[in-house]
């Protein structure tokens, strides 16, 4: 038996929270529910410190919402006072004034969705559509909780993402920063010793002395060249010209990783609009948003108009040529079948378990690489400055 902490509601909206014994998560929740009140979150001791210590981005915040109204819609209680309850017991100010605001709307009038698409910021554009179609279709707890689902798997990912980077770059930022010591640190002080002895000293020392005397003394001119270069290369890339032509860079370099990324994103943002009840031409245009990828995205257009000619969706993205085959194939399937949204979500699944494979494979490449890279420039260093005092002080090298 584990201890759990929950925060719940009663079916008057009042608030309690408290911890409850339990087998697992899911027994918590069913003790909870036997006890007449709606439990809203559920989590070990630990888990809770962790995620209050820990910064919730706007992502968060939203997955966070849609849970936990998808629960209190569940559970029978009306939209206004989910809202209410929601506005009360969030943890983040932004969020709670968001919630009150499209409270304010709901009760002027206006529909849910409405009220939603007038924070773009924190509701994207499929957010809403979906919650639209949730509501023309009188089943918006359901449409919430394939939201919420939605959410959970597109955090899981880009967590995965953002972790397996994080020691290449920090190994990356170490070696760069152990090499810029030893350029402008170390070797000024070897280069006095170099020019009190006198004598010839080997090439390679030259050209090392030389360029390290120029970044001491022109590290300025160098800082500002690089970030010019960065601002320089950001406004370029913000361009539409620009943005094509460095994503169809990266296609050719990583083409692997951000294929079956795209691939993932595409069919399960596709996938769950379907299964919300979105229609084909509104689904496939929303899904064509959360694609990064330029060279991809603009793939999309000729699907949309196949679809437009009746065409369907599978024949059209074959032709694209930027989706892999087991991907189309299985989309095929799906369209023949009728199943076509089920279908999608199962690629999606596919091609998020085969791009953590990917990543780690690239992240396994990455790593020695870099190690090889900067060890052999930190070794030319050393063996040039060895060179040049076994040359002055006619030792044999």
């Amino acid at each position: 038996m584990a201890i759990f902490s929950y925060r719940a509601t009663t079916l008057d909206g009042a608030i309690t929270e408290g911890v409850i014994e339990a087998a697992d998560e899911k027994a918590a929740v069913e003790i909870l529910k036997n006890t007449g009140i709606i439990p809203l979150k559920i989590a070990a001791p630990t888990e809770g410190i962790k995620k209050r210590l820990s910064l919730r981005s706007s992502k968060g915040d939203l997955l966070t919402f849609t849970t936990e109204l998808s629960v209190l819609l569940h559970a029978g209680l009306p939209l206004d006072r989910s809202l209410n309850i929601l506005s009360e017991i969030s943890e983040s100010k932004d969020m709670k004034k968001i919630v009150q605001s499209i409270l304010k709307s709901i009760r002027e009038g206006s529909s849910f969705s409405d009220a939603l698409a007038r924070h773009p910021k924190v509701f994207p554009r499929l957010y809403v559509n979906m919650t639209q179609a949730g509501e023309a279709g009188g089943v918006l707890d359901v449409v919430l909780d394939k939201l919420s689902e939605f959410l959970e798997s597109t955090k899981e990912l880009k967590d995965h993402i953002v972790s397996a980077m994080i020691y290449p770059a920090i190994l990356t930022v170490a070696g760069g920063a152990s090499i810029i010591i030893l350029l402008t640190y170390v070797l000024p002080k070897f280069s006095v010793i170099f020019a009190e002895l006198g004598g010839s000293l080997p090439v390679s020392t030259k050209i090392i002395l030389t360029f390290s005397n120029s970044l001491k003394s022109y590290w300025w001119a160098v800082v500002f060249s690089i970030v010019a270069g960065w601002i320089t290369f950001k406004r370029y890339i913000r361009s539409e010209t620009g943005k094509y032509r460095w994503d169809a860079f990266k296609l050719k370099v990583v083409g692997d990783v951000i294929q079956k990324l795209e691939t993932a994103r595409f069919c399960r943002t596709l996938g769950t609009l379907l299964k919300s009840g979105v229609p084909l031409l509104q689904a496939l245009a929303n899904a064509k948003d959360v694609i990064t990828n330029r060279v991809i995205a603009s793939a999309i257009d000729s699907v949309l108009k196949g679809a437009k000619e009746g065409k369907g969706i599978a024949v059209p993205l074959s032709e694209t040529h930027v989706f892999p085959a087991l991907a189309l194939s299985m989309i095929k399937v799906g369209e023949e079948t009728g199943q076509l949204d089920s279908m999608l979500i199962k690629v999606a699944s596919t091609y998020e378990r085969s791009l953590r494979v990917a990543i780690k494979r690239f992240v396994s490449l990455f790593e020695p690489a870099v190690i090889l890279a900067m060890g052999l420039i930190i070794g030319f260093i050393v063996i040039s400055m060895l060179m040049a005092i076994f040359s002055m002080t006619e030792l044999p090298f």
